[in-house]
């Protein structure tokens, strides 16, 4: 018996909604399905600038002594490359863009945990993106690589490095609190019956990434900032001048950017065994084992950073220990992709296109892991590791690994996400060219690596042994991937130009997205599923039982109401960005120290004065935004915890908030162990700290007790403790603020290393209280103009936490720096 299908509303035809409607709408959007098209969408803009890049990149280098690209321009050019490759494409396209459209519906319900922080944060990455932009056109592209190693950053070109940091740590928030939400949506939201070993794969995949990413992005985070602060103050822990530690900064900026492989790598692995599923009409092959082994891998992968550094002098314990590490996580990786062959092994192979993107995958992951190896044996390392072998290897996992898995799952999905196919001729004319097109430009970047050309650099001389040949074949393969990239494009326009005549399970899938229609409604599904779910394949677990689905009038659901404001508060963060990077909030500069406000230069200023201006903007829009309801109706936003939504996406986003404090001390006690922070004679007085302390604590009880009272339906007494913990809250800021001014005039940060270390992590701490105290102000706010009730608690149960986090951590800072 197969699947009976609830009835869908019948589609009228509309009027085609005009540019400015359909803007508007995606502005104020929190429907999973559109957030999840705009990380798709500009995510394959940032795809094709970077492709373009790349061929610039490799026009440059197709013949000795070229003059295309010279010096600055090639390391401008080479860096933001690789920044949109990486930030701007692999990870949001996998996580966040497939992420957001189909994990809701293979979870069976009808939106994210948080659809307005899922706004919120896909504005964060589009303004990210434009900051970047932006930079290129104001003389501020970065010229110092994506991994803007220590000293590069400085003695580059300044600004172009501060709008590099500042949009990373802009695409960093929204990257945290998308993780988060997936976290929080599949711990809080699955359907009625379904248990975490009855999830799809794919959303093992969604779960596992962003639980790396909310521990490992810290590393990224400090480095950035960190690089960011020496620029516009002096505060650094790199500068060896007073005893910092340049290499420190290569630990922090590793720590996540190797976890940052299998961030990009995880999401396509779901993808590639939802199609390796469905095409080879076979249950995945080890479920279980699988699903081990991506956990195994978020473990392993946190521990294998140091092997991108072999080469600095390490002690030979550190080689040695992440040397096997590197041979370990190289264990599961292989375990995943045995998954994928046995999965089709045996199955009647359905060769569509998807198909043929999953196995080219699995052909060029394979190669590119084992290069991956033979990088980390210490000896072979030492030998080619700033060679373009590197350059090679990382290509061949990434471009011709994983952005194979992101073009199938885009074929595969495409049916469920526009309703129409994709031309299957002019979808393999795509694979083929980028099939060929990859291995024309990788493999003689192998062999020119082993020869000794180093990567980075803009020219070569004429004469060396097989260099101008295989510089030659590589930028072919470029055109050709160029080719493939324009056939791809035309592919998507001529699909869109099509009527929309995809089933609701054009490829016979066996995961809840394929009962819906093709695009989904807004609601989803209109119909109920059955609470049991015997494996991860319901539907066909459910045919074969005779289990139908059960109707739902569309219009008893009820679903988030769209809102202008995320979209406005991301904003303020843009003008913010902008002016932080390209201003400041004052004339000062480490160099020259500060001057009047009016002396700099009319960018300076323009910037600055937009700095000022993003401040109430940001407030404006998050206060507005809080004071708004989520939903009209009050309804149940979760079932299978006791606590909220609000409460388990802070919960997750604390993980994020303990590891940046925790990158960022242990790397002062690293250099407090080694005698190089020493603190100087007359440091912060501990009574004043103690002080702190007391007053802290104390707010922490406060608004625990504003939260009770307020979720027990005492209101006055729950803003009257709110208003207390803000009072509490600002004092602690007064006396900070007349610490940091004392200690300022009594000490320059610049010339000792313990007080940089006291202003970067300590002022850190201080801005978390600014944006606690935020927090807090926000649920008072909605107390204050009736928004909580019974149904409705507003923001309170995370403001409260947050608010116990930054508690808790100053104790600790206590500890370390006014006490050791």
């Amino acid at each position: 018996m197969t699947v009976q299908h609830a009835p869908h509303l019948s589609r009228t035809p509309a009027a085609r909604p005009g540019v400015w409607e359909v803007v508007k709408d995606y502005m104020m959007t929190t429907d999973h399905k559109k957030i999840g098209l705009l990380y798709i969408f500009v995510s394959i803009l940032a795809f094709g600038i970077g492709g373009l890049l790349a061929v610039a990149i490799r026009l440059q280098l197709a013949l000795p002594e070229q003059s295309l690209l010279v010096g600055t321009l090639y390391n401008q050019v080479l860096t933001i490359h690789a920044a949109l490759m990486l930030f701007f494409f692999l990870i949001p396209i996998g996580l966040f863009g497939f992420g957001n459209y189909f994990l809701p519906l293979q979870l069976g319900v009808r939106d994210v945990a948080l659809p307005r922080v899922n706004t919120f944060a896909v504005w964060l990455f589009i303004f990210s993106l434009v900051l970047v932009v932006l930079g290129m056109f104001n003389g501020g592209a970065p010229s110092v690589g994506w991994t803007f190693y220590y000293p590069l950053s400085l003695d580059g070109n300044q600004p172009g490095v501060s709008v590099f940091m500042v949009a990373l740590l802009l695409n960093g928030i929204g990257s945290l609190l998308g993780s988060a939400n997936f976290a929080a949506t599949i711990v809080n939201m699955r359907a009625p019956g379904m248990s975490l070993w009855q999830m799809p794969i794919f959303c093992w995949s969604i779960f596992a990434t962003s639980i790396l990413q909310l521990i490992s992005l810290s590393g990224l985070t400090a480095a950035a900032l960190l690089t960011f602060l020496e620029i516009k103050l002096g505060l650094s822990l790199f500068n060896p001048g007073i005893q910092g530690v340049p290499v420190l900064m290569q630990q922090f900026f590793w720590f996540y950017s190797h976890p940052a492989v299998y961030v990009m790598l995880l999401p396509y692995l779901g993808v590639a065994a939802e199609i390796a599923s469905t095409m080879a009409r076979k249950p995945l092959f080890g479920y279980r084992v699988m699903v081990y082994s991506i956990l195994g891998i978020v473990l392993v992968s946190l521990l294998v950073w140091v092997h991108h550094i072999f080469a600095i002098g390490l002690p030979e314990i550190w080689q040695i220990a992440f040397s096997v590490a590197t041979l370990i996580v190289a264990v599961p990786t292989g375990v995943k992709i045995f998954n994928l062959i046995g999965t089709l092994w045996g199955g009647r192979i359905i060769m569509k296109t998807p198909t043929y993107w999953l196995i080219g995958f699995i052909f060029n992951f394979l190669l590119g892991g084992i290069t991956g190896v033979s990088l980390g044996m210490i000896p072979f390392d030492y030998q080619v590791t700033m060679s373009y072998y590197v350059v090679a290897h990382f290509h061949n996992v990434m471009m011709f690994g994983t952005a194979f898995l992101a073009m199938g799952g885009l074929y595969y999905w495409w049916p469920k996400m526009t309703g129409r196919f994709l031309s299957e001729k002019i979808g393999m004319l795509h694979f083929w060219l980028f099939m060929v097109g990859s291995w024309m430009t990788f493999l003689p970047q192998y062999i020119l690596g082993l020869l000794g050309m180093p990567r980075r650099y803009y020219t070569y001389p004429a004469g060396n042994f097989g260099w101008t040949e295989l510089n030659f074949v590589s930028t072919l393969g470029a055109l050709v991937l160029l080719a493939g990239g324009i056939v791809f494009v035309w592919n998507m326009l001529q699909s869109l130009q099509r009527p929309a005549t995809a089933s609701n399970n054009p490829w016979g899938g066996f995961t809840l997205e394929w009962t819906a229609a093709s695009p989904p409604e807004k609601y989803n599904f209109a119909h109920d599923f059955p609470t049991n779910f015997p494996t991860e394949r319901p539907l066909y677990d459910w045919e074969q039982s005779g289990e139908t689905l059960k109707p739902v009038d569309p219009r008893s659901i009820h679903l988030p109401v769209d809102s202008i404001w995320p979209f406005v508060t991301a904003f303020g963060l843009l003008l913010m960005g902008y002016g932080l990077s390209f201003g400041w909030f004052t004339n000062y500069a480490p160099a020259s120290g500060l001057k009047g406000f009016f002396d700099a230069s009319p960018s300076h200023v323009i910037a600055s004065l937009l700095l000022y201006l993003s401040i109430p903007v940001f407030l404006y829009g998050l206060f507005k935004w809080a004071g708004t309801r989520e939903y009209d109706v009050p309804v149940e936003h979760h079932h299978l915890t006791k606590y909220d939504n609000g409460f388990m996406g802070m919960a997750w986003f604390i993980i994020s908030e303990v590891t940046l404090f925790g990158v960022l001390l242990a790397g002062y006690i690293y250099l407090r162990a080694i005698g190089h922070a020493e603190p100087p004679a007359l440091r912060p007085a501990l009574w004043l700290a103690l002080l702190n302390t007391v007053i802290l604590v104390a707010s922490s009880f406060v608004v625990h007790r504003a939260e009770h009272d307020l979720l027990h339906g005492r209101p006055k007494w729950g803003r009257l403790l709110l208003f207390g913990t803000l009072l509490l809250g600002a004092l602690f800021m007064m006396f900070q603020v007349y610490e940091f001014s004392l200690f300022g005039v009594e000490s320059d940060w610049k010339q000792n290393l313990w007080q940089s270390c006291f202003f970067v992590i300590v002022g850190l701490h201080g801005l978390h209280i600014l944006i606690g105290g935020v927090g807090v102000a926000l649920p008072y706010y909605q107390a204050l103009t009736g928004k909580m009730d019974k149904y409705n608690h507003g923001s309170i149960v995370p403001a409260s936490m947050y608010w116990h986090l930054v508690d808790a951590v100053w104790i600790l800072i206590v500890a370390l720096f006014y006490i050791w």
